[in-house]
This record gives structure tokens, sequence and C-alpha cells, in this order.
């Protein structure tokens, strides 16, 4: 196997988390992978970045170039093939070089594509990455509040529904039961 660029957009983004994961990759760019957006994906267990398509939408990004054993460590780290899988994207370099990377996306798995907030520390280590590559912090703030609003939504639709089925107690002659 031949090196490859890859592109982070979460928690790689943190070229010290990167450093000790790969050790050998190299920062070739920053970036934008246009029509998708950047999601917080998860269970109950955590929650982890992920990109989907949409129209009209961006996702600031890193490039790298990686050597097999990058890929490798990247494949566990990423929970490949269970959790992630690769996919082949073009990215946009800010001299608007289109380029054709390696991603990771989150799998269609049920167990892991609920809406979910990430904890505070993966949270940061992404934050900080992007402090570290000068990308846009609206994006990523932007990701937390559509998944904020997400799980805003579905808890209402849950309380509707379990309103809908609670039943008060009936009375019997004006006694309670």
């Amino acid at each position: 196997m031949k090196e490859k660029l890859y592109i982070a957009y979460g928690s790689n983004l943190d070229r010290r988390q990167m450093a000790r994961r790969c050790p050998t990759a190299e920062v070739v760019c920053s970036g934008m992978l246009y029509g998708h957006e950047l999601l917080f994906r998860g269970s109950q267990f955590g929650a982890v970045a992920t990109v989907e398509p949409k129209p009209g939408a961006c996702v600031p990004v890193l490039v790298w170039k990686i050597k097999p054993s990058d890929e490798r460590a990247l494949d566990l780290y990423e929970g490949y093939p269970h959790l992630y899988e690769k996919e082949s994207v073009a990215v946009r370099d800010h001299a608007g070089r289109q380029l054709t990377v390696m991603a990771y996306v989150m799998t269609d798995g049920d167990r892991w594509r609920s809406p979910a907030l990430p904890s505070e520390y993966y949270y940061q280590g992404i934050r900080e990455g992007y402090r570290q590559n000068g990308l846009p912090l609206s994006k990523l703030k932007q990701a937390w509040q559509h998944c904020a609003k997400e799980l805003d939504q579905e808890s209402s639709r849950l309380n509707r529904i379990c309103g809908g089925q609670a039943k008060s107690p009936k009375k019997q002659r004006g006694k309670e039961r």
C-alpha cells in the first residue's frame, strides 16, 4: 500500500492527538468538504462526529498524507468497518484545487445513528483542532446547535406520545380509586 490523502473533520483535526495516533502522518492543507454537513451521532454510550450529504452545506477539513501504518492505526481508532466505513470524497483546498481523499463516514448501523451530544472532552478536542488549523468555529457550533435541536424535537415527540397514552385514573361516584 502506498501513501494516501485522508481528511479529518472531528477529533483528528487536533494535531497533538494525530501525532500520538499516527506519528508519520503529515498535514497537507486545510479545505472544505462541500455538499456535506457535520453531525454528532451516537448512542447512550457517547457520540462522535460524522458527515452526511446535504446540498448547500460544507464542512471544514484538514487533509493529511498518511502511510499504511497510519491507516491501520486510524482503522482501529475509528472502529472500521463497524462504526465507520471508508469513502472516497472530493474536497477543495483554499486555492480552489479539488483533491480526492479518503474519509471515515459513520455506517448506517441503527445502534449509533441517533443524534447525541458528544462528551465535553471530545468536543473540546475538535474545538482545539479548529483553533490549531484556523478553521471557522461557527461550523462546529452550528453542528452542536443542530444536534441539540434534534434532541429537543425528539424529546418533545416522545413526550407527546407518552402524554397521549397516559390516562388519568377513573373515578367512581366522586371517589378516587
